[in-house]
């Protein structure tokens, strides 16, 4: 995978506003970037993580009641500390701050659980192209995903705007033949390329369990080329 950016994005949706800004920004201490509108009274509340960037998707209008994402939480790493502290944002959504460089985390690492080990591993290390690290656990640039538990995750089909963590996003220079290539050897598609303004293209593939991943192809990191 020919990456734009060496830093996985994760986002998350909620209704509570004002509540996950002061956690995110307060309480985690994550720069705030800016604000954009994705559509479908949604806005995008961006945030720096270690050159990563957790979206923070406010819903205007109540989230779909659906089953959770197979994403169970979050590990940024922090220059000075000691220990892991873990913590819960306003809706429960899990996320550690780790001591960098503590099990090969220099950026982030986003936690799954898992129905099927086996099928993972094909798809993290052959349709995407993510390195193998250990047992588990696979890199696409500085950012880690990471096999934390293997238990039932239940499929929600196409539907991925709901409460909590839901996707996770990967910058890439040709966002078509990334899509492509994906499909080609073995993934799923979780919605066809579609161009945001002059802003990013960007299509979604998903995982064994369902879980979302963007394929962003964002003219900031392609030097204005969609």
């Amino acid at each position: 995978m020919n990456l734009a950016k060496q830093h996985l994005d994760i986002g998350l949706f909620s209704t509570k506003r004002d509540e996950q800004l002061a956690f995110w920004q307060g309480t985690v201490g994550l720069p705030y970037d800016h604000m954009g509108k994705v559509g479908g009274g949604i806005q995008q509340h961006r945030h720096h993580m270690n050159g990563s960037i957790l979206k923070m998707n406010h819903s205007r209008d109540p989230l779909p009641a659906m089953a959770p994402s197979g994403i169970i939480g979050l590990q940024i790493a922090r220059e000075g500390l000691s220990a892991p502290q873990t913590l819960d944002d306003p809706d429960g959504n899990k996320v550690t701050l780790v001591p960098k460089g503590r099990d090969g985390i220099e950026g982030i690492a986003i936690l799954l659980r898992v129905t099927d080990p086996v099928a993972h591993d094909r798809f993290w290390t052959h349709a995407m192209q993510y390195e193998r690290v250990g047992e588990g656990r696979y890199r696409c640039g500085d950012s880690l995903v990471v096999i934390a538990e293997q238990g039932k995750v239940e499929h929600r089909g196409t539907a991925w705007r709901g409460p909590g963590y839901r996707y996770t996003t990967v910058q890439v220079w040709d966002c078509v033949a990334e899509y492509e290539g994906i499909l080609a050897r073995g993934g799923t598609s979780g919605g066809e390329v579609r161009i945001l303004g002059e802003t990013v293209r960007y299509a979604f593939v998903c995982d064994p369990d369902g879980n979302h991943i963007e394929i962003s192809q964002r003219a900031s990191l392609t030097g204005g080329r969609l």
